[in-house]
């Protein structure tokens, strides 16, 4: 019998690898992006884009999921999301949004989508793929979290879509396509100790760390407002490496640092590393008592936004990257 050659269509793709750290580190992971996609290949369950928006509603994002049993592949596809929140109300055009996508539980590496400008309404039409055990796959939750990136270059969360892979049919190579409601990031309340805004920079080929302390805001005193300064600590292993001081500010609930601090710290001791901001409250004749503190640093450390700060200023070297914090 004569054989007919089976060929795979061609399509041009652009492969970009989005994890951080080495291609040894890479290799081990096993997740990265394959690039564009031809939308025609994925047909949206709900093509209704005028869907009647639910109170409190925060946007929605379509994605397609897929896992290929034969290679342990789990192939995700953002299509786009709908209705994000606005910066400025009335302008369809102030949001700046792009997407990352975490395999749960794992917060410490995540795939990024490309940046989107001046939309609420972000088409992505990209495709990524994670290497993930068929065993392992009931246990792991896919994350979607959906970034607004502000006109100071600050990522803000938007909000989060969850899907348990669970629920996913994986024993016959099905490709589902999905939407899901964006729900608001769960924070621990901080507001009876107030916020810090913090800078942080990091220079590989210098092993040279920079923080900022900036501002704090809406500080809470036992009686009136105190003079205040604050103490950064950097730690590897949970043992102090270099300590720092601001100046002491004069009695006010939101005062104005605008301090840097160098500090060194080697490539080798960043997944080790951590960095202590204490707000103190400084009274003469009598012992500083701490308001609040904020700890960032790698996954051993941190969870949160303190981690996605950290993890972010690690991935963009040498940009500085801003964030508030709540103080604990």
């Amino acid at each position: 019998m004569k054989q007919i050659p089976f060929t795979v269509p061609t399509q041009a793709t652009l492969t970009r690898r989005m994890e951080r750290g080495s291609s040894e580190e890479f290799r081990s992971q096993r997740a990265y992006a394959l690039g564009s996609i031809d939308p025609s290949l994925y047909k949206i369950v709900d093509e209704d884009d005028d869907y009647e928006i639910p109170l409190d509603h925060i946007g929605r994002v379509w994605f397609a999921v897929e896992y290929e049993r034969e290679t342990e592949k789990l192939l995700v596809t953002l299509m786009k999301a709908k209705n994000l929140p606005t910066r400025q109300y009335g302008n369809n055009s102030s949001c700046d949004p792009f997407i990352r996508l975490y395999l749960m539980p794992d917060e410490r590496r995540y795939l990024q989508s490309k940046f989107k400008k001046k939309t609420c309404n972000p088409k992505f039409e990209e495709s990524f793929v994670f290497q993930v055990s068929y065993r392992s796959l009931q246990d792991r939750v896919l994350k979607i979290t959906v970034y607004d990136v502000d006109r100071h270059r600050r990522h803000n969360v938007i909000g989060h879509a969850l899907y348990p892979l669970k629920d996913h049919g994986a024993e016959s190579n099905e490709r589902l396509v999905i939407w899901r409601d964006l729900e608001r990031e769960v924070t621990e309340s901080t507001a009876d100790k107030g916020e810090l805004l913090v800078a942080l920079c990091y220079n590989n080929h210098l092993e040279r760390l920079t923080v900022g302390v900036l501002e704090a805001r809406d500080l809470k005193y036992e009686n009136q407002p105190s003079d205040t300064y604050v103490k950064v600590c950097v730690l590897v292993q949970n043992k102090v490496l270099k300590t720092k001081k601001t100046e002491v500010l004069k009695k006010t609930d939101s005062p104005n640092y605008n301090e840097s601090f160098t500090l060194k710290l080697p490539v080798t001791s960043l997944d080790a590393a951590s960095l202590s901001l204490t707000i103190m409250q400084h009274s003469s004749g009598h012992k500083d008592k701490i308001i609040g503190r904020v700890i960032l640093g790698s996954f051993m450390f941190a969870r949160g936004k303190e981690l996605d700060h950290w993890n972010e200023m690690v991935a963009n070297q040498r940009d500085q990257v801003t964030q508030w914090h709540g103080l604990v």
